[in-house]
């Protein structure tokens, strides 16, 4: 062993690794490695829903919107895509209303019991949920709220619960309060106070929440499959049909239409999310 290796040490990263070149590289093959990971079964699944004759030996497929004309044209599959738009923004509001207030008084007052509290709402994803969806379909049996509307919106509820209270409670807790204390010696009142301070500076990350909520409640299929069946169906329930009985196309097409709320979503994000907007609250 030569001195210079001793002095190296086993540790010492191989010789190639201090060339820049290779250095960047292996960042490059470990970019497009993540990239491929991630992304590929997304591009297939949209080769797949624009696909109309994929045929050996062709690389790619004749491109169609046959697939999409018939998965639209279901009367089937239409009565689930206008379910998942009513019973998701619907349960997204009835939460937002329930626990926004909630999350303030989290935030900002101590009582006995409120960790205990706060945590307790963490506890529907704490285990698998099945059992719980069939404990509340035995209770919606016994109210009448079995294939009802109002069922499966109380269903989602559970899933939107979660972001609804721990993100606005965490955005209330993070507010400067020096800026309402200089607003209540300026003459303002706790309301005014609330809307013209306290809710500008935390709107970013209630959409935020909300957001979420909407995913989450437009995402589930467990709760609403037990609760809702047959008549209340949702998109992500009319998956699991659609990929067990139909052409592989089909399933794809379904997709894309389930994956659409979440691009706009993140589209949304990056149009009003911005830095800029973060700090809007503070120059009010």
């Amino acid at each position: 062993m030569t001195a210079v290796q001793a002095a190296a040490g086993p540790s010492a990263p191989p010789w190639f690794w201090a060339i820049a070149g290779m250095r960047r590289a292996v960042a490059l093959g470990a970019f497009l490695a993540l990239a491929a990971f991630i992304l590929g079964p997304l591009l297939t699944l949209l080769v797949w829903a624009f696909a109309g004759a994929w045929l050996f030996p062709n690389l790619l497929p004749e491109f169609s919107l046959t697939w999409w004309s018939y998965v639209l044209g279901n009367a089937d599959v239409v009565k689930a895509i206008r379910m998942s738009l009513l019973t998701a923004p619907v349960a997204t509001a009835a939460s937002a209303v329930i626990c926004i207030p909630a999350a303030y008084a989290f935030a900002r007052l101590e009582f006995p019991g409120r960790r205990l509290l706060l945590l307790s709402f963490l506890s529907a994803n704490a285990f698998p949920k099945i059992g719980l969806y069939v404990s509340i379909a035995t209770l919606f049996y016994r109210l009448d709220l079995m294939d009802t509307f109002a069922g499966v919106v109380l269903v989602q509820m559970i899933n939107t619960l979660l972001f609804l209270i721990w993100i606005p409670t965490g955005t209330f807790r993070g507010i400067n309060r020096t800026l309402e204390e200089a607003a209540r010696d300026a003459g303002a009142g706790p309301l005014r106070t609330f809307f013209q301070i306290t809710l500008p500076i935390a709107l970013p990350g209630l959409i935020v929440a909300a957001m979420f909520a909407f995913l989450a409640a437009f995402d589930e299929a467990q709760g609403t499959l037990i609760v809702g069946t047959p008549n209340h169906i949702t998109m992500p329930v009319m998956m699991y049909t659609l990929v067990l009985s139909y052409p592989q196309p089909v399933g794809a097409v379904f997709s894309v239409l389930l994956s659409l709320p979440s691009l706009a979503f993140l589209l949304l994000a990056q149009r009003y999310l911005r830095a800029g907007y973060l700090a809007a609250g503070y120059s009010l």
